[in-house]
């Protein structure tokens, strides 16, 4: 007796819906994404119990005919594609011919649908199989209603999970949609209560304020960028708004919302050093490309896809992101509640305070440069430990330390710091009044109060500056007069057999020493002194996580060490040239705004604001 046979079309369509109706969430995506295919401009959404009883699906769109509707509910039953060529050319958000057959099957389903022309078809289903059929009105476009959801799967149904928690999938999906298609006015009610809408009008930034309120909207920075493959645009969140979920980053691929993991690598590497860690902005892309370069028959849910040129889209978006955040004053201000009075000021006399600060402070400099310069001086190092390169950089960060300017060789005078012309500097010009507790730098000028976080200021230019030296080093080898030994388990020690070759190109050289031990006797010249067991450890580290080994990624971390480590700390007094120094030098920075770990290192109360606290404007 042969024991292998074709399944019924009942039982197939059920495994069928395994995968495609995951959860009452995955009902409503499929059939809105029909409602989009089908051209409509509104879509309404009527929930009862987070849609275990009851979803229904009512849109304007084109509708269909007697006999089309009736093959719609038959596996694999498609108007998107004709023969396999068409899959590279894909540009609905169904194509499949999977969804209407899978949610039929478990579930009591019924659809009215018309053209528009004459007379609509009514159709009623029960566990996939076909009940009745009728004729409905002429209204065009398409009502489809589901009710009792997996009442033939009791299995699947004891996995739900709460109401609010099933509800919270479905607004999710329904968020998506209306970033994906602000041309569409969304309804969705729930238990006869509207919970979500949207006014179709075209306004991306609207439906974002739609969704996460008009606060975030007025943070949102627009971002646009184009290259013969691609075209992106968006907006961006300001990095003062930030999330704990990556849930809030939203791409859209030719008008299709996706999941992409390195896509959203690409996005946090625009806001590189700008969030703190853990943290995920709120991100709304929408990309156009030729379908031919990206693949979305991956998955069912078609949530995932492929691309091709992929390395040339990530840089695209991330260097997008990085280039409107250089355009953008990124200090975070208190919460204004009314619209700020417009008042007449003159700049002038700020101006002629900072000329006078800065003379003051340059005076104090000088007069305190040889006691400040032979108390501090670090011994030289030893020249196994640093080339010439690394000598000059401890110099030059020494001398930043005491808080003077390097003495030029020929002359031995002090390099002014130069008024900034207006507009120079990402951050306006600002005079230090005070500190508070040792650790915040209390400044002004005519615009109101800036309170500066000294340790993260200090450290964001320390950042810079040993990112920057570090990438100028050579790739020689240091010999070391004092081995340094390791010890590693034994799948670390693995790895670094698999990877033995790549670690002698970066320059690190392991000699067995022992089962799981290893002796180093050089290491790149670019390793910062102090810091070289963090640096090896977290090569390692990439080699087990990555199976490779980024030299720039390396050394990035390496200077975000360095600034730590070095910067001044917490109850730390400055005097007032001191501060005023590190103002400037703040401002002088590529990005002034945050620490290298993503903390924010200004924070500015406007003098309208002030004027509030004290109640002198109501």
């Amino acid at each position: 007796m042969a024991r292998i046979r074709l399944m019924p079309d009942h039982l197939a369509n059920k495994i069928a819906a395994g995968e495609v109706v995951e959860r009452p969430a995955s009902v409503v995506k499929e059939l809105v994404e029909n409602s989009v295919d089908a051209g409509a401009t509104w879509v309404k959404v009527d929930l009862m119990e987070a849609g275990l009883q009851r979803i229904r699906i009512i849109d304007n769109g084109a509708g269909m005919e007697k006999e089309d509707v009736e093959r719609a509910f038959h596996r694999h039953a498609t108007s998107k594609i004709m023969d396999e060529n068409d899959l590279f050319h894909v540009r609905t958000l169904g194509f499949r011919g999977e969804a209407l057959a899978s949610i039929a099957a478990v579930s009591r389903l019924s659809v009215q649908t018309s053209t528009g022309d004459q007379a609509g078809t009514k159709l009623e289903f029960e566990g996939g199989t076909l009940l009745q059929q009728g004729k409905s009105d002429a209204r065009q476009g398409t009502d489809i209603t589901v009710e009792e959801l997996f009442f033939n799967t009791p299995a699947r149904l004891k996995y739900m999970k709460t109401i609010h928690t099933e509800l919270g999938h479905i607004t999710d999906v329904l968020n998506r949609m209306a970033l994906a298609n602000p041309e569409i006015q969304f309804t969705c009610t729930h238990n006869e209560k509207q919970i979500f809408k949207t006014n179709g009008r075209g306004e991306l930034l609207q439906v974002v304020a739609n969704i996460y309120g008009m606060n975030v909207a007025k943070k949102m920075v627009p971002v646009e960028a184009e290259t013969a493959d691609f075209k992106v645009k968006g907006y961006i969140a300001k990095p003062e708004v930030y999330r704990a979920s990556r849930q809030y980053m939203s791409t859209v691929i030719n008008g299709r919302f996706i999941r992409s993991i390195p896509l959203n690598k690409a996005i946090l590497g625009g806001y590189h050093t700008l969030l703190p860690i853990g943290k995920s902005p709120v991100v709304v892309l929408n990309i156009d490309m030729d379908p031919i370069l990206v693949d979305v028959n991956v998955h069912p849910s078609k949530l995932e896809v492929r691309f091709s040129k992929e390395k040339e889209l990530f840089e695209l978006i991330e260097d997008t992101i990085r280039q409107a955040f250089r355009k953008q004053t990124l200090i975070p201000d208190v919460q204004e509640t009314k619209a700020k009075p417009k008042k007449e000021k003159s700049h002038q006399g700020s101006f002629d305070l900072y000329e006078t600060r800065k003379e003051e402070a340059h005076r104090q400099r000088e007069a305190a440069t040889d006691h400040l310069f032979e108390s501090h001086q670090e011994e030289p190092p030893q020249r196994n430990s640093f080339n010439e390169e690394q000598d000059e950089l401890v110099k030059e960060m020494a001398a930043y330390e005491t808080g003077i300017d390097q003495p030029e060789e020929d002359s031995g005078s002090h390099e002014k710091v130069s008024a900034p012309e207006k507009g120079e500097y990402r951050v306006p010009a600002m005079y230090p009044i005070g500190q508070l507790h040792g650790t915040y730098i209390m400044a002004q000028n005519e615009d109101g109060l800036y309170i500066v976080d000294q340790h993260a200021a200090q450290e964001r230019i320390k950042y810079e500056f040993f990112r920057d030296k570090l990438t100028e080093v050579d790739h020689e080898v240091q010999e070391l007069l004092v081995p340094m030994t390791f010890d590693f388990s034994k799948q670390e020690s693995l790895r670094i057999e698999e990877f033995r070759e790549d670690l002698e190109k970066a320059g690190l050289f392991f000699e067995t020493f022992g089962e799981t031990s290893y002796i180093i006797r050089s290491h790149p010249q670019w390793f910062p002194k102090g810091f070289e067991q963090e640096v090896i450890d977290e090569m390692i580290q990439q080699l087990m996580n990555e199976d490779r080994i980024d030299i720039l990624k390396l050394r990035e971390e390496a200077a975000i060490l360095m600034s730590c480590k070095r910067s001044i700390k917490a109850n730390h007094y400055l005097n007032q040239s001191d501060m005023f120094q590190l103002l400037e030098d703040l401002r002088k920075s590529t990005d002034p705004f945050t620490c290298p770990h993503g903390r924010p290192i200004i924070v500015f109360f406007s003098e309208y604001e002030m004027e509030k606290m004290f109640k002198r404007v109501m």
